[in-house]
């Protein structure tokens, strides 16, 4: 078989080329979006959004997909966060609340749906809990939000949410709380949500940063993505499995950890030494493409087995410094 040839390197400071247009128009143009009346379950939603004591700015459709959208001021107390969102940042929230304060505007609508829970009326926002809390903080009396008539936008946590980055335990976190929320709601399987979990790994991973905060995901990621699949059951019958999935890659994180304390006995520090350890006992690093792909139960199993037989005393530092790599706090 042919050596393949090398990729070229980037220069430094160079740019990532963008994805050239689609070259076809899609969607609405800028008349259309309020050319028609709105159906009856927006008019509905525009109802309820009065009664509820806020003010319908605007119904009109989204340029891209058509759908219908309200535009809508509402009383900042009948606003909270999904019940499946990461912490807020306190650093993000105190300089949203800086220069909303120092500019004297509030520009940027939040993303909220309405929901009835218990007798109470919420309306839950996936994309603005840090804008919501900034203007908390300063005392304002209503928010404007862009109300999705559909219930479902709530679950789309990271497709929608962009106000500030997710890093990987932030990402897992809000699958997971999400991912048992709906095992209580809905008997659906895990791929009817692919798009609101992105990946499978994810759950995996929440499971474990829920039993264990300090957790270093990172060291794993880039193997769970090729293992991890959905499973094929239900998110009720699927928790077991994931449940067992995750008490797994936490006992050989437990396998991992003992060689790296092994290998600073003997001396050798580095930022990077449980993605070292992880590398070197990683099965699926150097297999041909053309093999059998190994699922997630075998890969555990032998990356467990290669810990145990892993030999620090064999490791240089000379080792460690050819094999580059992340820092193992880094789960961005």
């Amino acid at each position: 078989m042919p050596d393949k040839k090398p990729k070229k390197p980037r220069a430094a400071g160079a740019v990532k080329k963008r994805r050239k247009s689609a070259g076809v128009s899609v969607g609405l143009a800028a008349p259309d979006l309020l050319a028609a009346a709105p159906p009856g379950e927006v008019a509905e939603l525009d109802r309820s959004i009065e009664a509820d004591g806020g003010k319908v700015l605007a119904a009109y459709r989204e340029p891209y997909g058509g759908n219908w959208l309200v535009l809508a001021a509402l009383p900042i107390g009948i606003v909270e966060p999904t019940p499946y969102q990461r912490n807020i940042s306190e650093m993000h929230v105190r300089k949203l609340e800086n220069v909303i304060g120092k500019l004297g505007r509030f520009l940027d609508p939040i993303i909220a749906v309405r929901n009835e829970t218990g007798g109470a009326t919420k309306y839950w926002t996936p994309n603005g809990n840090h804008r919501l809390s900034a203007m908390r903080t300063l005392g304002a009396k209503s928010i404007v939000a862009i109300v999705v008539p559909e219930a479902s936008a709530a679950y789309q946590i990271l497709a929608l949410n962009t106000e500030k980055a997710h890093n990987l335990r932030e990402k897992s976190l809000e699958v997971v709380r999400m991912y048992k929320e709906l095992a209580r709601l809905d008997d659906v399987h895990e791929e009817t949500y692919a798009i609101e979990f992105e990946e499978p790994a994810f759950i995996t991973l929440g499971l474990c940063y829920e039993d264990r905060p300090r957790f270093s995901g990172g060291a794993y990621n880039p193997i769970l993505r090729r293992v991890d699949q959905f499973l094929k059951q239900s998110i009720r019958t699927a928790q077991a499995v994931r449940k067992d999935r995750a008490l797994r890659l936490l006992a050989l994180d437990d396998a991992v950890t003992k060689q790296v304390e092994a290998l600073k006995a003997r001396g050798l520090t580095s930022p990077y030494l449980k993605s070292f350890v992880v590398a070197r006992i990683n099965p699926i690093r150097f297999r041909p493409k053309e093999a059998e792909p190994l699922g997630f139960d075998e890969v555990i199993d032998r990356m467990t087995k290669t810990a145990a037989r892993f030999d620090p005393a064999k490791i240089s530092m000379d080792d460690l410094a050819r094999s580059g790599g992340a820092s193992d706090e880094m789960d961005s």
